[in-house]
């Protein structure tokens, strides 16, 4: 800490002395603040401090932050030397204190603002130092502006000070989120089943055992053989229903009988594929939502033999819920959900039935950048049944017993993936989105009927869809060897020099070029 004492008539010799050496030039004016809780100063550069009431004692703090020069009973000089924070108070004679505040020293804190006052005129950023530090805070138009003007303000000061970023932007974002939903079912079914049947034209005993498909048997004597069927013997045909499968049939008598056999062998394997591809813009913080499917009706009891009818979604939906990072990154609260109406667990009431619903959902917080995709899978469904239809007791003869039983096996499996993918959108001019219906015209009877036209003119280009434009790698150059300042500095005064004038004007900023690509958001280059 340092203490400096003065007297009036001290004060008025050194201002005496300072009027005689004809060598020192003037100065120019330093700005005179008056008193406040904190002081901000450059490095190298002072301000003037005027008071109310004589001085009697100046204490500082640290005096290698900052140091003080008196010019006169009223007037104090503060001046940087060092970046970081210290204290400064004045006492009278009395001891009571006259002025107190804190001295902030920064980097060159007049030639950051200028800065970024010509790289930036549309945003509104102030750069207060503080501790080793400098701090932004302020309004910009997009995330990638502040994120610019940090590392404008970061080149400039070097890597020994830190710059800290506060910056918020004055215009609300807007994340387009587009969901790709796909699904895979995969079944498998098989059936086996064994029908015995005796037919005999004359009247005679019949008899006959069914299982798996039925047969219809048809009695043409002496007419022709059937597509799909089997010849019993002469003057008898049998037409199996054929459905899904193979029907393996014989004939033949035993003891005088039409005996007619058929063995039912049905194999099928089947693969679903759907994709839904919701797409839906919503600004920063609030919830989007989205749905493709339907709503059925479900009876409620309200009691006395009211009823009413509520509805419950189905389909495709999506609920999500973006913010916007200060550096630009997206944090998003999402809820995919794929259900269907399904006949498992149905309930019947009043003899409706109400179906039941298989539903898949998934909700999730994560934290990417415009432009980047995140996949979520595992979703999976297995599911296998197995019967045994059988006639009691014959059913469970060995080997014969094949004759009187049918099983039947079924497998399904599905799959769910979902791939989310956020941008940061602009909106764009009506005029430049085009259609795919945009000039499409009816074709004429002499096109439609002799060149096979569906149209007549050109469709439309495809909806504009957002891009993600390259960030510029161009990066500000401030020297080779060290970061230049816009504005020279004067080096620290000492209570013995005074500080000379500057008349230096500041270094003109070059903008950065533009870059071919667009900025992030809707590109109809």
């Amino acid at each position: 800490m340092r203490n400096v004492s003065i007297s009036l008539g001290g004060a008025i010799a050194v201002a005496l002395v300072a009027t005689s050496v004809a060598v020192v030039p003037v100065a120019a004016p330093a700005q005179t603040v008056s008193s406040s809780s904190v002081l901000q100063v450059n490095t190298g550069r002072g301000r003037l401090v005027t008071l109310t009431r004589p001085m009697s004692d100046v204490f500082v703090a640290d005096d290698k932050i900052a140091d003080v020069q008196v010019r006169s009973p009223t007037q104090l000089y503060v001046f940087g030397k060092a970046a970081g924070e210290t204290t400064v108070s004045v006492t009278n004679k009395a001891g009571a204190v006259v002025y107190s505040t804190t001295v902030r020293v920064g980097n060159n804190f007049d030639s950051i603002q200028q800065m970024l006052s010509m790289a930036m005129p549309d945003a509104r950023i102030v750069a207060t130092p503080m501790n080793g530090l400098v701090l932004l805070t302020g309004t910009v138009k997009a995330p990638e502006d502040g994120a610019e003007a940090t590392r404008l303000v970061q080149a400039y000061v070097g890597d020994t000070t830190k710059v800290l970023s506060r910056l918020g932007t004055a215009t609300p974002l807007q994340v387009n989120l587009q969901v790709r939903i796909a699904e895979v079912s995969r079944s498998f079914v098989k059936n086996i089943g064994v029908n015995l049947q005796t037919l005999n034209s004359s009247g005679g005993f019949n008899f006959g055992i069914g299982q798996g498909r039925a047969a219809s048997p048809q009695y043409t004597p002496g007419g022709p053989l059937f597509t799909g069927g089997t010849a019993a013997s002469t003057g008898t045909s049998l037409l199996t229903t054929v459905t899904n499968g193979t029907t393996l049939g014989a004939a033949g008598k035993i003891f005088g009988l039409d005996v007619l056999s058929s063995l039912d062998l049905g194999e099928r394997d089947g693969e679903v594929s759907t994709l839904a591809n919701p797409n839906i813009t919503v600004i920063s913080g609030e919830t989007g939502s989205f749905l493709a499917g339907g709503e059925i009706p479900i009876p409620v009891s309200q009691g006395l033999g009211a009823v009413s009818v509520e509805y419950k979604q189905y389909g495709v939906s999506l609920s999500y819920t973006p913010t916007v990072l200060a550096d630009g990154r997206i944090s998003m609260r999402v809820r995919p959900e794929v259900s269907q109406l399904t006949s498992d667990g149905a309930v019947t009431i009043s003899g409706t039935t109400i179906p039941a619903l298989s539903t898949r959902r998934v909700e999730t917080t994560v934290e990417l950048g415009s432009g980047q995709s995140m996949m979520i899978g595992g979703l999976l469904s297995n599911s296998r049944n197995n019967s045994i239809t059988k006639a009691p007791g014959l059913g469970d003869v060995p080997v014969l017993g094949a004759l009187f039983r049918s099983n039947a096996f079924q497998r399904n499996e599905t799959e769910l993936v979902v791939v989310i993918t956020p941008y940061l959108v602009k909106p764009t001019n009506a005029n430049d989105i085009a259609l795919p219906t945009d000039g499409l015209k009816s074709p004429t009877d002499l096109g439609r009927v002799f060149l096979g036209q569906l149209s007549n003119g050109t469709t439309g280009g495809d909806r504009p869809k957002p891009t993600l434009a390259p960030r510029s790698t161009a990066q500000p150059t401030f020297g080779a060897a060290s970061p230049a300042p816009l504005v020279p500095t004067a080096p620290a005064p000492t209570p013995q020099r005074r500080e000379e004038p500057i008349s230096a004007a500041p270094a003109p900023v070059v903008p950065p070029k533009k870059g071919s690509a667009a900025a992030p958001g809707f590109s109809l280059s």
